[in-house]
């Protein structure tokens, strides 16, 4: 087995150069330290601890459980020695000249270990086996901890998927090939542009690391992205309202209303034309409204998820009324503005309100029953503790649900950015979609602690307690025909989520299961043929994605043209094309609006 100091095939090291960046990387690294120092000397940083007393308090139930019974913790010891000792044994042979099977191989989808030397080399091999035996047992530990209640055991599972993630030897200079041969044939350049890029990230995160996913000077709203033409035709505290110029001479007579996330951006439905499900849809003969919420700050602390019904969906409704004449709309929602979709048609249901004619939901949850590993984070204490972070300054920071959802999937949107960043010292590539998925946004304290508490902790819009302007509203009373899109591999609002929302409607849902994930599986366009969809019957509320699927009927390429169809079944009447701001409300500025340029 060769040892770790010996070159890396490729390698040829000028120890003069060599010397020279390490001085530099230890330059830089003062610098990035200075950055992480600087708004704490300051008094601008209060270090939070929750987050790891809630790790170390998790991971030490398992502990628990296991030595409670010397049996069983001597039984899980020798299983993991044994697997050490197979893979030691298979390492001596190889040694030794024979053909052996490896003791345990990633999942082929695992990029990590695509590099060949993973596999060539008798060191590198013997390290990675030795991580995915180790990750085994890991995950054995929370697998077979019987004594632990449901939320427990998923919390362990994410915190234990995060550390293992973190130390695979992947993410090391020393256990990593492909980063040994570069550092040795660049001597050492590459970290010194990487610890250079790592002092820029902490400094642009003010004190935290902004990991880089994209080249964000390659991007602009508005210069390449969100590029559709209107004009914003109202606004209040809350939102801006765009209205989208007409491309056909003839429009569907009612209005789209676009009701997108508040805690991200809206322009991920208008990004380049190509992609943009705006531009789509007003190709196809429709007017189309979106709601761009503002970017909160301290001012705002108070706003409640009743402002935000008040002031989004049913102040538009009112604007779209204004501005086309027109009495009732389609609405869509997307994730979290899906679910503020549909606890505003709750509200509209109790008071006679029928503005909305059809609404369809993208990536939406209703019941969060299975609303998957954001669950992690919303059990009580965390819940307060996130409460008593946000009294301080009035709403949540941008980046600590920005980092929530990287660590979902952690393995694509976090290490792969750190060793390319700085450890290759590589620019990550333009990528729009990593540019609006940085490009987060703040939420006030009030509205985020009533979401989090009566959507993720106590499910309250599913089981007909949620309150909304002192009433409690029933998700049964909405009887407009509804869309329902999940996407499989969906990682913020799993399919199996959105699935069983279908049955707290009380009228006709229509259930259709998109391929990819969260947003690749929602921003498909037709002409790009990705993907496929499913549909079938409203799901049963008992229902399995599995069982669901096993009578749906799978069908190629993009799910748009089949709710474009959907659409008109529920109104096809044509108007002659509307001008934006050329009714009762005036233009205000141009599209995208001046909200979504305000950034963190």
């Amino acid at each position: 087995m060769r040892a770790p100091s010996e070159p890396v095939k490729g390698g040829s090291a000028d120890v003069e150069e060599f010397a020279r960046n390490i001085a530099r990387i230890v330059e830089e690294g003062g610098k990035a330290l200075a950055a992480y120092l600087k708004p704490r000397e300051e008094g601008r940083r209060d270090d939070q601890y929750a987050e790891v007393t809630d790790v170390v308090k998790t991971i030490g139930q398992v502990a628990d459980y296991w030595l409670r019974d010397p049996q069983r913790a001597l039984e899980l010891q020798s299983s993991l020695g044994k697997a050490y000792l197979d893979l030691w044994a298979n390492a001596v042979k190889r040694m030794a000249g024979e053909q052996v099977q490896p003791v345990a191989e990633p999942d082929p989808k695992d990029k990590r270990f695509a590099d060949p030397e993973w596999s060539s080399n008798q060191f590198f091999d013997f390290l990675k086996q030795a991580y995915l035996l180790t990750v085994q047992w890991a995950n054995r530990l929370v697998r077979d901890a019987q004594g632990l209640d449901p939320h427990t055991r998923q919390k362990a599972d994410f915190y234990v998927r995060q550390i293992a993630n973190a130390i695979a030897p992947s993410n090391f200079i020393l256990t990593n090939p492909e980063l040994l041969r570069e550092t040795l044939a660049s001597n050492a350049d590459n970290l010194v542009r990487g610890m250079h890029m790592l002092a820029e990230d902490i400094a642009a995160g003010r004190g935290d690391l902004k990991i880089r996913q994209s080249r964000s000077e390659m991007f602009e709203v508005g210069r390449n992205l969100a590029l559709t033409p209107g004009k914003v035709i109202f606004e209040n505290e809350l939102m801006q309202l765009i209205q989208y110029a007409a491309s056909t001479q003839t429009v569907l007579k009612r209005p789209i209303l676009i009701v997108p996330p508040w805690i991200n951006k809206f322009y991920v439905l208008d990004l380049t034309p190509e992609k943009s499900f705006v531009k789509w849809c007003v190709d196809q003969g429709l007017t189309v409204f979106i709601i761009s919420w503002v970017n909160p700050d301290e001012h705002l602390a108070k706003k409640t998820f009743d402002d935000y019904v008040l002031e989004g969906p049913l102040a538009a409704l009112g604007a779209v009324k204004q501005a086309t004449g027109e009495n009732k709309v389609h609405a869509i929602g997307y994730c979290v503005g899906g679910t503020l979709l549909a606890v505003t048609l709750a509200h509209m249901a109790a008071k006679r309100d029928h503005r909305i004619a059809s609404a369809t939901l993208f990536a939406s949850q209703v019941d969060f029953t299975y609303s998957g590993d954001l669950k992690v984070f919303a059990d009580e204490e965390q819940i307060a503790a996130l409460e008593r972070q946000m009294a301080e300054r009035g709403y949540l920071d941008s980046r600590k649900m920005a980092n929530s959802f990287n660590l979902m999937r952690s393995n694509d949107l976090i290490w792969p950015y750190v060793i390319n960043n700085y450890f290759k010292g590589k620019d990550p590539v333009p990528f729009d979609l990593l540019y609006w998925n940085s490009d987060s946004t703040r939420m006030p304290a009030a509205n985020h602690s009533f979401y989090l508490r009566n959507c993720y902790l106590n499910n309250n819009l599913a089981r007909g307690k949620m309150m909304i302007a002192g009433k409690p509203i029933d998700l049964k009373a909405v009887k407009v025909p509804i869309y329902n899109l999940a996407t499989r591999e969906d990682h913020i609002a799993p399919a199996k989520s959105v699935l069983v929302g279908s049955s707290c409607f009380g009228g006709r849902v229509r259930f259709v299961l998109a391929g990819s994930g969260h947003i690749a599986g929602v921003i498909n366009p037709p002409d790009r043929q990705k993907y496929q969809y499913w549909d079938g019957p409203k799901p049963a509320a008992d229902a399995d994605v599995d069982d669901w699927m096993a009578t749906a009927k799978e069908h190629p390429g993009s799910w748009w043209p089949d709710w474009l169809a959907w659409l008109k079944k529920h109104g096809h009447e044509e108007v002659p094309a509307r001008l934006p701001g050329t009714g009762k409300l005036k233009a205000l500025e141009d599209a995208p609006g001046s909200f979504v340029k305000v950034r963190d």
